[in-house]
């Protein structure tokens, strides 16, 4: 029941419940909202016989104070659900509970008609800016390389209104509500959103990007509240479907990974006080909508080396450095970041291996992150599976950054494969290994 503050003690109280029954379990839970809204009822002297004059004080124990939130609560919300009737199962399909429908208008100002300015970052969203955020750091700390989600325990409107209230101190840049009808945006994704109080650690997300260990979450993270609860045992499809396709912009916009650990939950983050979104949250199921949308399926036969080797399938893709390469993570980089060495005449490659059952010729791409420091003779060397040399080329890592490049088409052989980037070029450069793509 959202129940919090005055409203779960005086609620508990007059259910004969504890305070902490009302707060953890289901069924003191409501009926401590039950009784709070009966309070409420009697105090504002409503006709019990008339459901639509109960609108003011459903809207009172909503707790939101934002009249156009509170409007959408109650005719959006709680009166569309009592005019479209609901049902409840149990887990093996049998009906736990029914609610027929009932025609009844909320005495209750209607939410105002009126345009909507769009999401400056995504086009789809509700432009509904929230005073709670900053700037991000400068720097690659400051760069966002992971979208973290969170249910909001509670509604839709009640989650908007809150986190763009100054009083609360917290604010997320997205708000999807239940029916994936409507979403909202609330800070702007270059900026810095209030939303996970930990800083970083690697080890509670597979070691992944352990060089943010230590580092506010909210430097490096968007963040997307979803209207509902942790505890609920499932997630609407129109829900998903619509946080899929948000997920879809802001990872294609900020270069962030599409998988489970760049795209992670709140509670995996923040365990010591978080659960969200649950247990129950379709992760596979959205990871893959999230690709679908974003057209990221890789293409059959394709291999992608990424110079993370936390990223490649072991089984056909691999990397690895000899001497002394340096990680690096400027803004552009493909997947986890790249390497970097200086230019001179040494023989201390990157080097990108795929694995090709039978002998094929493949089309070879090759991804940097651009900068004036760069080699503009950065060369690139293809062997085939026994180390025999089938192309080379020379090119500019000054330009073209942040995309695919093609270095040419070879003919390698069945085994291992390999693409070495030298750093034996025109000294006082640095050369760039961040990805490879054989296709």
């Amino acid at each position: 029941m959202a129940l919090r503050g005055a409203d779960l003690e005086q609620g508990a109280a007059l259910a004969g419940v504890t305070v902490e029954a009302a707060r953890t379990d289901a069924l003191s839970n409501l009926r401590a909202g039950a009784a709070r809204l009966s309070q409420l009822a009697t105090d504002a002297k409503v006709e019990r016989g008339d459901l639509a004059a109960w609108a003011p004080v459903v809207a009172q124990l909503s707790g939101i104070t934002n009249p156009e939130a509170q409007a959408e609560h109650v005719h959006r919300e709680v009166y569309a659900v009592i005019n479209q009737g609901a049902v409840a199962l149990n887990q093996d399909g049998s009906v736990a509970a029914s609610l027929e429908p009932v025609q009844v208008e909320a005495k209750f100002e209607r939410p105002q008609v009126r345009a909507m300015a769009a999401g400056p970052d995504y086009g789809a969203a509700i432009w509904r800016p929230s005073p709670n955020y900053n700037s991000r750091p400068t720097g690659s700390t400051g760069d966002p390389s992971m979208i973290i989600i969170h249910t909001c325990e509670g509604s839709y409107s009640s989650c908007w209104s809150w986190l763009t209230n100054s009083a609360s101190g917290v604010s997320a840049h997205y708000v999807v509500n239940e029916s994936g009808s409507e979403v909202s945006q609330l800070v702007r994704e270059a900026s810095r959103g209030w939303h996970i109080g930990a800083t970083y650690d690697c080890g509670l997300n597979g070691s992944k990007e352990c060089w943010l260990n230590g580092v506010s979450a909210n430097h490096f993270t968007i963040g997307i509240e979803h209207g509902g609860y942790a505890s609920q045992s499932s997630f609407p499809a129109g829900q998903i479907d619509a946080s899929a396709k948000l997920s879809c912009d802001i990872a294609r916009d900020n270069a962030i990974i599409k998988d489970s650990y760049h795209i992670v939950a709140h509670g995996r983050l923040q365990p010591a006080t978080r659960t969200d979104p649950g247990p129950n949250w379709p992760w596979s199921t959205y990871i893959s909508k999230i690709n679908s949308y974003c057209g990221a399926t890789t293409p059959a036969g394709e291999i992608i080396i990424d110079s993370n080797s936390a990223n490649n399938d072991a089984s056909k893709a691999r990397f690895s450095t000899a001497g002394a390469w340096t990680a690096g993570y400027s803004a552009g980089y493909y997947g986890s970041g790249y390497y970097y060495a200086a230019t001179e005449a040494i023989s201390a490659p990157a080097t990108f291996e795929f694995y090709l059952p039978t002998a094929q010729t493949r089309t070879v791409d090759a991804w940097w992150v651009a900068g004036t420091n760069r080699s503009a003779t950065a060369p690139f060397i293809a062997y085939n599976a026994s180390g025999a040399e089938v192309g080379r080329v020379s090119v500019n890592q000054q330009t073209n950054g942040g995309k695919w490049v093609q270095l040419g088409t070879y003919s390698f052989s069945a085994g291992w494969n390999k693409v070495q980037l030298s750093r034996w070029t025109t000294p006082g450069y640095v050369v760039m290994a961040d990805a490879v793509r054989v296709r």
